[in-house]
């Protein structure tokens, strides 16, 4: 089977003067080279069996076959388009009904808060307001799947953005995926390869061993060697609803955005209509997890596993079975002897790696079921027991350079406590104003801003978390979405990636609360910085030894060495006190001198 392979994969992959477009057309070009090969190896010659060729069938015959062979072919269609009208308008008319109930609930719940003096009443009739409308919602989203289901694991994750009511009743979509028929998947390998499945596997289990919102994942054995695999297959449906489902998004907060002006949320379907469809190209996810294979394999010591890529079509990708438990998996943590703060700061590491490393391709869908982690014994720089898997890699963006080192100058300021450079920096990074800082700072952090004004090394409170909720209640949360519709949209994946990350780190308990993986943080913004002044001090006449060049090497080396060594000192100091077991969640020093 000649079939898109780890090699031109990676050959296109390698590729940094071609866009993503690009890059999967070329794939695409290549796969349709490979499928020609295929219905060349399974075209049919004359038979070899027969001494005299077939007599040739009357005139009458063929004619009568062929008028036979229209007409059913003419209803089949007609039948197949009168289907898909009338399960079009169901799934338009479902999106179109919940919308309009919805928009009345508000409107009516709104006016009978303003003419309520109860404030304990009024916050009873919103927040009641806001679960009837989430479970409309829900069920809608339920019923009409696929990027619907996408969506609603969106939603549910936008803490910082939506109501308590409805994130929390859109949790169940993370684990209520669909699940295609293996019949169907069968067709679709046919289809889209001209090949059986039994061609080029010999074992393929039929109920996939995990199911998600686009696609879902079978066991298999490589007919040809034997090996073990995990085939990716993509919901057949999916593709042909996808326009009309992102026509829907579009309309549902387009309307939104008429009657309520002040939570406009169409940024949400215009970065949907980018994302999507290279989230449905398993050729360029192929492309994605090579790359990121590549630039990992030159830092060792981060015990990080990204599945081998053995090849790929637009909707089918076939790589390595690697298997682990989710990171959350707190008891196979602990009876493992795996040291949690020890996860927490290899997840910190990899990530900040992704957003600050040079020419770093950053995964922006890090939700808990596209990591995994397992035991290892295998002897790694770092000295890790254990690894970390990363699935899915069909949703990354690359960082401009630019804006890496204004992000990281912002971070670095956030630590330091020095407002009058984050609100500089913010500017730069998101085109922040002054009145817009704090709520931006709250977002980006995903703290309380009198704790960013102060020290965000402690840990999140129960209180903290109440007052930043009761906050959006009393009328931030419209200021938060007309600011959020403005920023560029790679610092929306950003907040999604900081924010899912953050989760995942709270999620395992450490002890050492956000310190550690601000520390790490921090020395990642330091590289960056550093690494600027180093190409500037370059771009000057002359040579690097030149002395007025080596002066200010001299120099800036000498400032990256002493917050280096301030954080070596604070997470040794950190390391101790975890081994002595001294709880350290609550110790809220910021660390100072991040001079730039």
């Amino acid at each position: 089977m000649k079939c898109l392979s780890i090699n031109s994969i990676g050959r296109i992959a390698n590729r940094s003067w071609t866009c993503s477009n690009c890059r999967t057309q070329l794939l695409v070009v290549h796969v349709k080279t490979g499928q020609r090969s295929l219905a060349r190896k399974y075209a049919t010659g004359s038979s070899h069996y027969s001494k005299h060729p077939p007599k040739p069938p009357k005139r009458g015959t063929v004619l009568t076959a062929a008028a036979t062979a229209a007409t059913g072919a003419g209803v089949l269609a007609f039948t197949d388009d009168i289907k898909y009208g009338y399960d079009a308008t169901e799934r338009a008319g479902r999106v179109a009904a919940a919308l309009a109930i919805c928009i009345n609930d508000y409107r009516t719940s709104l006016n009978k808060r303003d003419t309520t003096e109860d404030p304990e009443e009024q916050d009873v009739i919103l927040k009641t307001c806001h679960k009837r409308c989430a479970e409309r919602t829900l069920k809608v989203l339920e019923k009409n799947g696929g990027i619907f289901i996408k969506l609603g694991q969106h939603l549910s994750a936008m803490t910082y953005l939506l109501p308590r009511e409805w994130t929390d009743t859109f949790i169940p979509l993370q684990d209520k995926c669909p699940v295609s028929s293996f019949e169907s998947i069968e067709n679709m390998f046919r289809f889209d390869t001209g090949e059986e499945l039994k061609d080029y596997f010999s074992e393929f289990s039929e109920e996939p061993i995990g199911a998600a919102s686009l696609a879902q994942v079978h066991l298999a054995t490589v007919k040809e060697n034997g090996r073990k695999v995990a085939v990716k297959v993509q919901h057949p449906g999916l593709a042909q609803w996808a326009p009309l489902d992102l026509a829907l998004t579009k309309f549902t907060f387009s309307t939104l955005k008429k009657f309520f002006p002040e939570y406009d949320l169409e940024w949400l379907s215009s970065e949907m209509e980018v994302s999507l469809p290279q989230e449905l190209d398993f050729q360029l996810e192929a492309a994605n997890a090579i790359r990121t294979q590549q630039h990992f394999s030159q830092i060792p010591e981060l015990p990080l596993v990204i599945p081998e890529v053995l090849w790929a079509k637009k909707r089918i990708l076939v790589m390595a079975n690697e298997s682990g438990h989710r990171l959350d998996d707190l008891e196979y943590l602990d009876s493992n002897h795996i040291d949690r703060d020890e996860v927490s700061a290899t997840l910190a590491r990899i990530f900040n790696e992704m957003i600050f490393g040079k020419n770093a391709p950053l995964h922006c869908d890090p939700h808990g079921g596209n990591l995994a982690i397992r035991k290892s014994s295998r002897k790694r720089p770092g000295g890790a027991n254990f690894e970390i898997i990363i699935y899915d890699h069909g949703l990354y963006r690359d960082i401009p350079e630019t804006l890496q080192r204004s992000y990281a100058k912002m971070w670095l300021a956030v630590i330091d406590g020095d407002m009058p450079a984050m609100k500089q920096y913010a500017h730069e990074v998101a085109g922040i104003t002054d009145e817009q800082f704090p709520l931006f700072a709250s977002a980006i952090t995903g703290r309380d801003y009198t704790v960013v004004s102060s020290s965000i090394l402690k840990s999140r409170s129960d209180e903290e978390k109440k007052t930043m909720g009761d906050a959006l209640q009393e009328g931030l949360l419209s200021d938060l979405v007309t600011m959020l519709g403005q920023v560029p949209r790679v610092i929306l994946l950003i907040l999604k990636t900081n924010d899912l990350t953050r989760s995942l780190d709270e999620n395992l308990h450490t002890r050492q609360g956000p310190m550690r993986s601000f520390m790490i943080l921090a020395r990642y913004c330091a590289r960056t910085v550093f690494r600027e002044q180093v190409e500037e001090i370059k771009q000057r006449p002359g040579s690097l030894l030149w002395p007025g060049n080596a002066l200010r090497l001299i120099a800036a080396w000498m400032g990256y060495l002493r917050v280096e060594l301030k954080l070596e000192a604070f997470e040794l100091w950190l390391s101790v006190k975890r081994i002595v077991g001294m709880n350290t969640v609550h110790y809220g020093t910021a660390v100072s001198g991040f001079e730039q």
